[in-house]
């Protein structure tokens, strides 16, 4: 069975993730292949299950005024945003064909997208301690994720050209000591998704060995484009 991957458009973020754990126990029972997920949200932001409160710096009232909704989630990790311009990967996998490895799951989707911001002239890095994918010491890709029967949802961030200004409603990752850019700040120009999803496709599926067929579309909701 081919692994597939699935282009969901812009989506609320709360859609998504019925989707995602809708799937996680599809592909637990073999009755889906592993699927990437790619989607655009409507501006978002979520608490992973060691956010602290203080690290959303507006009420929810507040946010809701400004058009951002609010998750608490099960994924690993702080607080986080997403929003339009973001390329959001959602891979569901199954573990117990990669060695049930979380360390070396967070460390493949590093990859891809160092792999992928090397394609566009980009040197980006891993900056241990810290998850994620960085130029210099700002983080342009975010990764957190969270596994039922060893089968893994949620993912990673990539900022390719959102609006940068959201990130200060927050404190990125709980991380206050360092900044974040995107893809289109870096290169000084704007930078559509469509201009990188192929990248990323390949170089996932080169990182993990899978064999994807042609990018599926799936209607979620009004939102989708």
């Amino acid at each position: 069975m081919h692994s597939k991957v699935v282009w969901l458009g812009r989506q609320e973020y709360g859609v998504v993730l019925a989707r995602q754990k809708e799937l996680v126990q599809k592909v637990r029972r073999g009755a889906e292949p592993d699927t990437l997920l790619l989607v655009e949200h409507e501006p978002v932001i979520t608490l992973g299950r060691t956010a602290k409160k203080e690290h959303l710096l507006l009420s929810e009232a507040a946010l809701k005024e400004r058009g951002i909704s609010l998750f608490s989630v099960e994924r690993g990790g702080d607080v986080t945003y997403h929003g339009p311009g973001q390329l959001v990967g959602y891979p569901i996998l199954d573990l117990n064909r990669y060695g049930r490895d979380l360390h070396l799951l967070l460390r493949n989707y590093e990859e891809v997208l160092i792999r992928t911001l090397a394609d566009f002239g980009v040197a980006a890095r891993r900056f241990p301690p810290y998850t994620g994918v960085w130029v210099g010491e700002e983080k342009v890709a975010a990764i957190g994720v969270a596994v039922e029967s060893w089968v893994c949802f949620h993912g990673f961030a990539f900022n390719v050209d959102p609006n940068l200004d959201h990130f200060r409603l927050i404190v990125p990752c709980g991380i206050s000591e360092y900044g974040v850019t995107s893809l289109a700040r870096l290169l000084r120009r704007p930078v559509g998704l469509m201009e990188v999803i192929p990248h990323v496709i390949r170089h996932f599926a080169d990182v993990f060995g899978l064999t994807f067929g042609p990018v599926e579309k799936e209607l979620l909701g009004e939102s989708e484009r």
